[in-house]
């Protein structure tokens, strides 16, 4: 029997879909017998740096986003294959001593930026196949589309659409769906059928606290039907006293967790999703089958992810509390018509297994196409 093959797979800690687009792909590629690596070159190689860098990538988005969508956006006519600095040499330093020590069959990036690392160290190692997760939807940096990879794996035909028109060779973009955990793949979403009384919302806030209440206030007064959950992840501390106040207030109809690993679960047993436009939120939320109302927007990469909802026809923006109301309001009515027809489009797209399609493909790629010497 062959070894198994040793696939590394590079994140970065800016921005939660690149993380777990790794996670994901490495419990697939574990469960089909392949040895995998997660690193984050950035963290290895700058650690306190990387840390700083991340705090201030969260709190401007959820603060201050038009800050970011410029910051994003000049990002868009940055050549960086020739960018040089000193934390970049670090990060890329430490991805070349990865490669030499794990010696991977292939090399998949979750991150735009480690492709042009690869393609100035392809001299000192081997160039083993190197695969690219783009993580977001539709609205695609250039940073992901002038790395040199073997493939591109994507989260939907509308995002494969718009990389061929940006002069990618059709056969190289691989529409895999977001690698989402395999468990979504086992579970049973509600079906489109079921009653909706009562109507159960998983609300997943930003952390901003002045915002919690006012958002749950108006999902709950939108229907005497709703029932919310609260994921108030690692927003615990700032947030609890704030949804303690809301659950007080509405007594049998609040329910509060903190940082949960079954999201998967939650998913598919609630109705409906409110959370921020991130690619790994939105992209949980179709493989549940869940429809999606979007409460917070980054420009930019989030955008997209927006559009690919409204695409389908699983989703929308209400991004305050009044906007809230009124699309809860709006699904309810007519027995839910809305809804349902929600629920009919994600089942018509059906994605809930993007992780395990990724890793068939980069592992009967890898088989076909070995390390070049």
């Amino acid at each position: 029997m062959s070894p198994p093959l040793r696939i590394l797979i590079i994140t970065a800690a800016f921005g939660e879909g690149h993380n777990s687009a790794a996670r994901n792909l490495a419990l697939a590629l574990d469960a089909a017998g392949a040895i995998t690596q997660v690193s984050d070159p950035c963290v290895l190689g700058a650690p306190r740096l990387t840390a700083l860098v991340n705090g201030a990538y969260r709190y401007v988005t959820n603060h201050f986003p038009q800050v970011w969508a410029t910051i994003y956006r000049s990002t868009d006519r940055c050549d960086l294959s020739k960018q040089q600095s000193f934390p970049v040499n670090l990060a890329e330093t430490a991805l070349e001593e990865l490669v030499r020590d794990f010696k991977p069959d292939a090399i998949v990036s979750t991150y735009p930026l480690y492709p042009y690392f690869l393609s100035r160290m392809r001299q000192q190692v081997p160039r083993p196949p190197v695969f690219v997760v783009v993580t977001d939807s539709i609205e695609i940096n250039a940073a992901w589309l002038r790395g040199k990879c073997d493939r591109w794996l994507v989260t939907d035909p509308y995002t494969r659409d718009v990389m061929i028109r940006a002069g990618l060779p059709p056969e190289k973009i691989m529409d895999t769906g977001f690698p989402v955990n395999p468990a979504f793949s086992m579970l049973s979403p509600l079906g489109d059928d079921i009653s909706c009384d009562p109507f159960r919302v998983l609300y997943f806030p930003t952390a901003k606290v002045s915002l919690v209440c006012g958002h749950g206030k108006a999902l709950l007064d939108a229907s005497p039907k709703v029932q919310l959950t609260i994921a108030l992840g690692r927003n615990v501390r700032q947030l609890y006293h704030h949804a303690r106040e809301l659950k007080d207030s509405y007594p049998g109809r609040v329910r509060l967790i903190g940082w949960t690993r079954r999201v998967p679960q939650l998913l598919n047993g609630h109705h409906l999703v409110v959370g921020k436009a991130g690619g790994a939120t939105v992209h949980e939320a179709i493989a549940a089958r869940c429809p999606m109302l979007i409460h917070h927007l980054v420009p930019g990469q989030e955008e997209g992810n927006l559009r690919l909802l409204e695409t389908l026809g699983a989703g929308r923006l209400a991004d305050s509390p009044a906007a809230l109301g009124s699309a809860v309001t709006d699904l309810l009515a007519d027995q839910a018509a809305g809804w349902r027809g929600m629920k009919n489009a994600l089942t018509r797209h059906h994605r809930n297994a993007g992780a395990i399609t990724a890793a068939r493909l980069i592992l009967t790629h890898t088989q076909d196409h070995p390390a070049a010497p």
